[in-house]
């Protein structure tokens, strides 16, 4: 399962006819925190006629969680536009919000189409995407002795130390990619224990 997924958040802005098209993008790997992006943005430009939207959770190439809105523009001139980029693109756990404010010159399907494909465009065009890793969480019992051989090896091995604690032995809460866990364990065979939570 590999596929791009946004760095950092993104804005673009396009004026088309003098309408005026204001895109953000926001990593997210729910539909709530996606909703929550929408909402923020409903009430930060309250004043404008259409945010539209387009999220996908997971793997773009096989989607588990996609969906799009219109929100008031004719349907399938919106939505879809935005959604198609981001598939054909191969982004996922993203979601893109286009607020347009209407400058008076209708566009037509057409260049609705245009234009909030572009608007999703622009904003791609602004993103740093890096490979999306799946995490997984284990927990580590050392003895005190070993530590800092644990610490080594799963900050060697691009992993994160989360919780710790200390009682008759340390137990740590570690971050790593899904793929290292077989790794891990290999590599703290003799000086600790992996315990899946």
């Amino acid at each position: 399962m590999t596929y791009q997924t946004l760095a950092r958040p993104v804005t673009a802005r396009l004026e088309i006819k003098k309408s005026d098209f204001i895109t953000y993008a926001y990593p997210v790997t729910s539909r709530e925190q996606a909703m929550f992006h929408v909402e923020q943005l409903r009430e930060k430009y309250a004043d404008a006629r259409h945010h539209c939207w387009a999220y996908i959770i997971g793997d773009p190439n096989n989607t588990t969680s996609a969906g799009f809105d219109d929100d008031g523009e004719p349907g399938g001139t919106a939505g879809r536009p935005i959604l198609n980029v981001l598939q054909h693109k191969s982004i996922g756990n993203v979601i893109i919000v286009v607020v347009r404010y209407f400058g008076g010159i209708k566009l037509g399907a057409g260049g609705l189409t245009r234009a909030y494909a572009g608007s999703a465009q622009a904003a791609v065009d602004e993103m740093v995407l890096t490979p999306y890793v799946p995490m997984t969480q284990v927990q580590i019992a050392a003895d005190f002795a070993n530590e800092s051989q644990v610490r080594y090896v799963v900050e060697d091995m691009g992993g994160s130390i989360g919780e710790v604690t200390y009682s008759k032995a340390v137990t740590l809460t570690v971050a790593l990619p899904e793929a290292d866990v077989e790794t891990l364990k290999e590599r703290l065979a003799i000086t600790a224990e992996i315990i899946t939570p």
